[in-house]
């Protein structure tokens, strides 16, 4: 049996969430889905490749391959792990370069899609702010660039309701006239798993749709509508209300059957109904009466900082060979 999630697509913007949603808390493989699964003292990497439509259609995400890195222990503000992290971030980025066809010479536009000054939404503005961008070098003095760096270049361009401008007709914009080889694209995601808000990175080759972490679905930033591959990296930061509440009904029944035989008693009918009809469920409950909130952690302000710096690190390393993750610690720090 196949289950469509498009209802629940907007709750999270990780392939790793709709593939477990469309398991349904089982094991079963998935037709035209392939997963590979690696631990490295404590970073959880999962590579899933999306093959076909059918599987497409089962998870509710679009054809192609996503990474992610799961790492719980980043909420304790760890620096040895962080650049544990970065590292690992970065071997993952070359993969896909390669995978994309980028070579060691394409030229890359980096853009930080989000907003300043919301905090969970600037990420990818304090991540272009960490870039070692050379576009400009290679514009005014190419003889004088030094083996090992790439032409990189880096936008913030803001959001539709400070700018009045659609973030992909500004990016169109400067792929027309730059003429990028490929675009990365970093932006704020949801996640279906309070386990993974401010603990994962996503790498995904699909490209990228500004707001889709607040369930705006507009013109997006992708191979077919910009004409050159696109990369998105995504860190969920939020999670819907209804989310919260689903997980704390599946964290009580877990805790009662720990300790009582009597979990059907205390939980009525909710023992016995699913966890996708739980949710919506919930959804129907809270969204009528404008309950279904966006929520973060209340210590986004410092994650988001060490997250974008992760990210920053292990791109300027991917990027230029002339860098490794532990040399440029330092410049993003």
């Amino acid at each position: 049996m196949t289950l469509d999630l498009q209802n629940y697509a907007v709750r999270t913007d990780l392939a790793i969430d709709s593939k477990e949603m469309a398991q349904g808390g089982q094991k079963q493989t998935i037709p035209g889905l392939r997963e590979d699964v690696d631990e490295k003292d404590g970073i959880t990497i999962t590579r899933i490749d999306v093959l076909d439509d059918a599987a497409a259609t089962a998870i509710g995400r679009v054809k192609g391959h996503y990474v992610t890195l799961e790492v719980p222990s980043l909420r304790n503000g760890d620096t040895d792990l962080q650049e544990r992290v970065a590292a690992e971030f970065t071997r993952e980025m070359e993969d896909f370069l390669a995978k994309a066809g980028i070579n060691k010479t394409s030229k890359v536009l980096i853009v930080g899609l989000g907003n300043l000054n919301v905090t969970p939404d600037s990420l990818g503005p304090l991540v272009v702010e960490n870039l070692m961008v050379t576009r400009q070098y290679f514009e005014l003095v190419p003889d004088q660039v030094a083996p090992g760096y790439r032409e990189v270049s880096a936008i913030a361009p803001g959001v539709l309701g400070t700018t009045g401008i659609e973030s992909s007709d500004i990016v169109q914009a400067i792929v027309d006239r730059t003429k990028p080889d490929a675009i990365i694209a970093i932006d704020a995601l949801a996640s279906r798993s309070l386990e993974r808000v401010n603990t994962t990175i996503q790498v995904a080759d699909i490209g990228i749709h500004p707001g889709s972490g607040i369930g705006n679905k507009r013109r997006g930033l992708t191979r077919e509508i910009l004409g050159i591959p696109c990369i998105a990296i995504g860190v969920p930061t939020v999670c819907y209300a209804s989310t919260i509440v689903n997980n704390v009904i599946e964290m009580m029944r877990t805790h009662f059957r720990q300790e009582t035989d009597q979990t059907k008693q205390i939980m009525g009918m909710l023992d016995d109904i699913g966890e996708n009809d739980r949710l919506s469920l919930v959804k129907e409950v809270l969204e009528p009466l404008g309950h279904d909130l966006i929520v973060t952690p209340k210590e986004i302000d410092e994650f988001v900082e060490d997250i974008a710096n992760i990210i920053a690190t292990g791109l300027n390393a991917a990027l230029h060979d002339a860098v490794n993750a532990e040399n440029v610690a330092a410049y993003t720090h």
